[in-house]
């Protein structure tokens, strides 16, 4: 089984990354509340080490093999305890887990069902069955610092974003550097109101290097 990867993400989807590791590409399918933070957890080259869950989706004919990837051993337990429930897989618990997992473990410690409605994928019933089986087993989950970094990187990106995304990646930048290029733009000025705005900054950026 594989435990860890550590590798360059060379793409990123709604809800995977694909990751080379030493000339293999491994897909890891990552939580967006965990994929929204991954530019911290880069090593000085680039890398990123994921705590890994390996488990295999049976079909009738065939198993096959899937990553679901954690910044650290407290997250992927989460999850885990996520996937006891009745009726959520790990596709289903990795698409739900859309927000801080600090938020969602009080939700669940609170019995906040209206909270848990909010997660994809969960209906009412689902959120009760959630809070019956882990309201008492999730408190040490509450102490992930992760709320303020993906509060930040929750909100909406303007649509003209998208159009500079695509005037980097036919200047030949690969998705995750331009993707970083955009971000860094932001927050650095606030003012930011258009493509043209927005690729000066990144020039600028790039030539104070």
């Amino acid at each position: 089984m594989i435990a860890r990867l550590t590798g360059q993400i060379t793409e990123i989807n709604e809800y995977a990354a694909l990751v080379n590791v030493g000339g293999l590409t491994y897909e890891v399918l990552i939580p967006a509340s965990i994929l929204q933070r991954l530019d911290q957890h880069k090593d000085e080259k680039g890398q990123i080490t994921f705590i890994t869950y390996h488990y295999f989706q049976m079909s009738q004919s065939s198993g096959i093999p899937i990553l679901v990837g954690f910044l650290n051993e407290i997250e992927k337990d989460f999850f885990l305890q996520i996937i006891t429930v009745s009726g959520i897989g790990p596709r289903a618990a990795v698409k739900a887990l859309n927000k801080p997992f600090s938020e969602i473990s009080r939700a669940i410690s609170e019995a906040d069902a209206n909270y848990l409605k909010t997660l994809p994928g969960i209906g009412a019933q689902k959120a009760k069955e959630i809070i019956a089986k882990l309201q008492n087993k999730v408190g040490k989950f509450g102490l992930i610092r992760d709320q303020g970094l993906v509060s930040v990187a929750q909100k909406p990106a303007p649509d003209w974003t998208e159009e500079a995304l695509a005037v980097l990646l036919q200047l030949q930048y690969k998705r995750v550097e331009a993707q970083e290029m955009i971000t860094k733009a932001l927050q650095r000025s606030s003012d930011i109101s258009s493509v043209e705005e927005l690729l000066n900054e990144i020039y600028k950026q790039r030539m104070n290097g």
